[in-house]
């Protein structure tokens, strides 16, 4: 229980968890709790139908009539944080049979990229995935394999609702603790019995195959390896490199000691998930239908399954304890330089959160993010902070996502497109990508869709034309009023 609560302290202060694309999720939620009705109706449309992407979302919008909005979205994403840390906890007491030495290391993960990243639906669908695996280990020992199989197949449904990834890694590591526990029999025998035990869970298939909507966006980026590289670096990434850096050395230090040091060894019923996790994080690519960073959203739930795997020799009680202390205090010194940069960039938001109060309500806003290169530790995480303005004025902008089979929502501005969606908001620098260039950006948007420019991250003065009238300004964001022609 302390290591639950301990968890939750780095969200309690900022009103709003100061994670990349959350404020854009929290804008979807209002749109969501209104389909159809208010200043937002005129803007989307809200399509609803099962896809695998609706966790967070659902509780969200359930809890908003009692709670408002961003607080429910703070709710849950605390939530989140402690139902990941109880599932790692889960794990390691139901395999060793109490706390096991390492365990401790394990629980910053719940804080690793994908969670400092947004990804809120995914953070749940893991939790619940690593929660599922522990209940399906503990289950083993006391029921039928038919029993837990049935069982099973509304946890994968309600898993894959939450999020399809959640729900694949779900799979991927029962099949890894069931081969792990029949390895005995044979390989090729242990895995034709856990495949036959996984394949109920894969029931959500039917609602994948029979959506209306497929799923759409690029797939590629297979086999970079420099990539790959850079996210096992940035696995505990936030604000300080060299700490972070220091962070993930530690980890993988662990992992090494417990492969090849004696005193140390790993129970293969969470040894051999964590390698199926890091084959894929390997093999997966970066991009798949749309969504981004694929492979790296499997890597954080991997290493954690390797370091609750990790079991000291019977007999070396005192470097169990030292272990043990060491990972307490790598666990507490990690949420406390949490807590401290989480204020930082919350208050960086907040900043540039004070332009909304500009906007009438309904009004529609062309975004423009100075966006920095991946290799910026320091990334202020403002790529989505028009979200807000979504939700606190009803406003519409070109930063909620519209990819079909992973969103419900619909922007109805087609005249406004490209700049009708995610990502036209962002602006990388030169020589790096990205879909839109600043100058081109502000002389080609549609003005009879958009009233209003806000730039973030570029200089006040940065917008050259001479329909848009500069109404407001601070040091990092800026403000313009579309002035309309006649005659």
């Amino acid at each position: 229980m302390p290591a639950l609560l301990l968890a939750a302290v780095p969200l309690l202060w900022p009103a709003v968890p100061p994670l990349t694309d959350l404020p854009g999720h929290i804008g979807r939620y209002r749109i969501l709790a209104e389909a159809g009705q208010g200043p937002l109706a005129q803007h989307y449309a809200v399509h609803w139908a099962p896809i695998g992407n609706l966790g967070v979302d659902a509780l969200v919008v359930v809890l908003a009539p009692l709670l408002g909005i961003e607080p429910a979205a703070k709710l849950v994403v605390i939530a989140i944080l402690m139902a990941s840390v109880a599932a790692m906890l889960a794990l390691a007491r139901v395999v060793h049979g109490r706390l096991s030495a390492t365990a401790f290391f394990a629980l910053p993960l719940a804080y690793a990229a994908p969670f400092q990243f947004g990804f809120v639906n995914f953070c749940l669908g893991t939790a619940l995935a690593l929660g599922g695996l522990a209940l399906w280990l503990r289950l083993a020992r006391t029921t039928p394999d038919w029993v837990r199989v049935a069982g099973f197949v509304p946890i994968a449904c309600l898993i894959w609702l939450c999020h399809s990834f959640g729900w694949a890694m779900l799979g991927l590591f029962v099949f890894g603790a069931e081969w792990a526990a029949r390895r005995q029999r044979g390989a090729v025998r242990a895995a034709l019995a856990a495949a036959a035990m996984c394949l109920p869970m894969a029931m959500p298939v039917v609602f994948m195959l029979g959506g209306h909507d497929r799923l759409a966006g690029a797939t590629g980026d297979w086999f970079d390896m420099p990539l790959k590289l850079f996210w096992l670096t940035s696995l505990l990434r936030e604000r300080w490199q060299t700490w972070d850096l220091v962070g993930v050395a530690v980890l993988f230090l662990l992992l090494g000691a417990g492969w090849r040091w004696p005193r140390l060894s790993f129970a293969p019923v969470l040894g051999v998930p964590a390698l199926l996790g890091g084959v894929a994080f390997v093999v997966l690519p970066a991009f798949y239908a749309g969504a981004s960073l694929v492979d790296m959203r499997i890597l954080p739930a991997s290493v954690a399954l390797g370091l609750l795997a990790i079991r000291v020799t019977p007999g070396e009680e005192r470097l169990e304890r030292r272990l043990a202390l060491l990972g307490a205090g790598f666990f507490v010194a990690r949420l406390a330089t949490s807590t401290v940069a989480l204020l930082l960039f919350a208050h960086g938001q907040e900043q540039a959160a004070r332009a909304i109060g500009v906007f009438p309500p309904g009004a529609a806003v062309l975004v423009l993010v100075n966006e920095p290169s991946a290799g910026d530790w320091r990334n202020p995480r403002l790529s989505h902070i028009a979200g807000l303005a979504t939700e606190r004025a009803g406003v519409f902008t070109n930063e909620q996502w519209a990819l079909a089979g992973q969103q419900l929502v619909r922007p109805l501005h087609p005249a406004a497109a490209p700049y009708d969606r995610d990502p036209s908001q962002l602006v990388y620098p030169p020589g790096l990508g990205g879909e839109t260039d600043f100058d081109r950006a502000i002389a080609g948007f549609d003005r009879s869709t958009f009233g209003y420019v806000w730039t973030i991250g570029f200089p006040a003065g940065r917008v050259h034309a001479a329909d848009l009238l500069p109404i407001w300004s601070d040091r990092r964001s800026a403000v313009y009023r579309v002035v309309r022609r006649h005659g």
